[in-house]
């Protein structure tokens, strides 16, 4: 749990890809599994809430799409390259193995070669967990200016599931759930900027944040070692989405009653509520667990499915967008990711 006094987020800012992927769409895909199972159709959307999500245009790598919305949020603040001390490139995706992504990302946006750059990688919780470190090295006094980028490209996850659902004739309706929370996925980019606080300057003011863990569930949610999430690769994932909700929850309940604790909140503080978007079970879930009103929350897996780690801050970047937040509101992120992980920010708009 850490108090910050020095910090604010400058902004948000998120890239939509154009191609639309509903769900229906999908099970017609699926029709040769649908066909030999006798899978009901409809199922995807009823089951999740999910309507559609969006990919990329083949082609299209993480770096391009992070430093798409970085650049987009630099324009949007009136920051300069060169005020950038920090860059983390936070995505499941990436380019390749090595060098960091974020190295790509730093020269497509120009900024100075005394820069530090490196990525963060925690499943969905990427995102959360670079605000968590520029945050840190801002109160330290380290870096005036910090970057978060990320650029989910879930197109190979859901080509390659669909592709190995209809091939594997040994699947059963039993069997088959382990594939569904790929179908859920869904791609976008997403930047944050932080800085130090300056009353003169404004800002909205990072007061605080948490984080709780529960590794002995880290076989809930488990990719394959294929390689980054390019056109190339051939990912797969397997998820006990059932039981993945219920100890997510669990470990998320836990961070809730640090974030209380260090940022002095209740249940009622927040006037916005952002999350990691998952699907309208795990959203009940998590509400009724945490004990927080569902009115005061924005949710975007209806129209852009999960996202990955781009899922909160895209969230964060919309709500912006649609003025969901005046200055003076109290604003709570949170975020899980498999592992389990889960962290919070708090907020001050």
């Amino acid at each position: 749990m850490i108090q910050y006094q020095k910090v604010c987020l400058a902004g948000f800012a998120c890239e939509l890809p154009e191609n639309r992927v509903s769900s229906q769409e999908i099970e017609q895909r699926l029709s040769p599994l649908y066909e030999r199972l006798h899978l009901p159709e409809g199922r995807l959307e009823l089951m999740t809430g999910i309507q559609e999500r969006r990919f990329w245009k083949p082609g299209t790598s993480p770096s391009t799409v992070s430093a798409r919305a970085a650049a987009k949020l630099l324009r949007n603040t009136g920051t300069q390259p060169e005020q950038i001390g920090c860059l983390v490139h936070c995505s499941v995706s990436k380019d390749f193995v090595e060098p960091a992504t974020s190295t790509v990302v730093q020269r497509e946006l120009g900024l100075s070669k005394d820069c530090i750059n490196f990525d963060i990688s925690n499943a969905c919780l990427g995102m959360v967990s670079g605000i968590m470190v520029l945050a840190n090295m801002i109160e330290l006094g380290q870096i005036n200016c910090g970057l978060a980028v990320c650029g989910e490209n879930a197109g190979p996850l859901l080509e390659n599931t669909i592709k190995t659902l209809n091939a594997d004739l040994s699947l059963t309706r039993q069997t088959v759930k382990s594939q569904f929370a790929s179908l859920t996925i869904g791609s976008s980019a997403a930047a944050v900027l932080l800085r130090r606080y300056s009353p003169n300057q404004g800002g909205h003011r990072l007061l605080a944040c948490a984080s709780h863990s529960d590794c002995s569930s880290n076989h809930l949610c488990q990719g394959d070692a294929s390689g980054g999430m390019t056109d190339l690769s051939a990912p797969l994932m397997e998820t006990d989405s059932q039981e993945l909700l219920q100890q997510g929850v669990k470990v998320a309940a836990g961070m809730w009653h640090k974030l209380k604790k260090v940022a002095g909140w209740t249940e009622e503080t927040p006037d916005l509520i952002c999350s990691h978007q998952v699907g309208k079970f795990h959203r009940k879930l998590l509400y009724k667990t945490l004990h927080l009103p569902l009115e005061k929350d924005f949710s975007t897996f209806p129209f852009l499915g999960n996202c990955g780690s781009a899922s909160l801050p895209v969230t964060c970047a919309l709500a912006v967008e649609e003025k969901r937040l005046q200055p003076g509101q109290n604003l709570v992120m949170l975020g899980i990711g498999s592992g389990i992980n889960a962290a919070g920010l708090a907020v001050q708009w």
